[in-house]
């Protein structure tokens, strides 16, 4: 087997800021303890929790890197102790707490999974973050079931691309909200019922129109702000929100009469300070009930853009810019 380096390429920040605040560093190359893969990292996703990180609003949990990134795709080059499932030399993509910018990134081994049959490395680095969340989301908390309605908004961010996919391939009926007609026009290629321009409809009118007045038994929400009162108009009697981001704002003023009239249920969750057996939880349902779905082409993730490690802030700047239809991923 080939020596492993000392040291590695990571893309750190000395101080909140800008895109322009990440660089390139040399780290030591970490150590895989108890239960843990070394993973040589040869795709890493970009995601909103990145952009927070670097903006000082997200620092990483307690024992994790201070490496941005949360998905990488590579190949194991060493073991930790106790190590069962996988070799040196498997093929792995997986959910970390942090590191992933980097040249080599370690992860529980409980955390990392196969790659899907048919799927490049480049591919499966854009799984991770994006599948755990929408699965653990939608269905695990929202209770996405066959049959029901469901709303995404920002359906054409690496969230909203994915949960269009899995809630068509399990059966509802699916709307999405996005900021242009090209955008909607991407919702619908990916399996959306009814694409909405929140910039010239009302998702609410929409929600109502698409569903014969009763509304929506499901919204999966990133936006906050005043969309939280939106989402209890569009939601139907007994419906649910969840919500997993807020980019208008973690505060509103909400008419809570509407919760109680409606019997809704507004929840909500975070993925990355969960413990590595609440997320070993999901990879085991994502591996029996989702990779068969991507094995067989039903669902794929979407890759808008591609930048070597080195060019971490210009990803960074096409993710504030919005400009994308799908993920972002960079290239080791």
């Amino acid at each position: 087997m080939t020596a492993l380096p000392a040291m590695m390429t990571a893309i750190g920040f000395d101080a909140p800021g800008g895109p322009d605040v990440l660089k390139a560093q040399q780290r030591p190359v970490p150590q895989p303890g108890p239960g843990e893969l070394l993973v040589h990292v040869a795709v890493a996703g970009v995601n909103r929790p990145d952009v927070l990180q670097r903006l000082g609003g997200y620092a990483p949990p307690p024992g994790a890197s201070d490496i941005p990134g949360l998905e990488i795709a590579g190949r194991i080059v060493a073991l930790g102790e106790g190590v069962s499932r996988y070799q040196v030399g498997d093929q792995v993509c997986a959910l970390v707490a942090g590191g992933g910018y980097a040249q080599y990134a370690v992860v529980h081994e409980d955390n990392a999974l196969p790659i899907p049959s048919g799927l490049s490395l480049e591919e499966a680095g854009a799984l991770p973050e994006t599948y755990f969340t929408v699965w653990t989301n939608v269905f695990q908390r929202g209770g996405l079931k066959k049959g029901e309605s469901f709303m995404v908004h920002g359906g054409t961010s690496g969230i909203g691309t994915t949960a269009i996919q899995l809630a068509k391939a399990f059966g509802a009926t699916v709307l999405a909200t996005a900021g242009s007609d090209e955008k909607c026009a991407a919702c619908r290629d990916l399996g959306a019922d009814h694409a909405i321009n929140y910039r010239t409809e009302d998702f609410v009118a929409a929600a109502k129109a698409a569903t014969g007045g009763r509304g929506v038994d499901l919204v999966l929400d990133m936006v906050g702000g005043d969309y939280i009162n939106r989402n209890y108009d569009a939601a139907a009697e007994s419906g649910r929100i969840v919500q997993i981001a807020f980019l208008n704002g973690p505060k509103a003023e909400v008419d809570f009469r509407r919760l109680m009239m409606k019997r809704l249920t507004h929840t909500g969750s975070t993925l990355r300070p969960r413990s590595i057996a609440e997320k070993a939880g999901i990879a085991r349902e994502l591996e029996a009930k989702v990779w068969p779905l991507l094995t067989e082409g039903r669902c794929k993730p979407v890759i808008h853009a591609r930048f070597p490690l080195a060019q971490a802030a210009e990803a960074h700047r096409l993710m504030e810019s919005n400009a994308h239809i799908g993920k972002i991923v960079l290239t080791i």
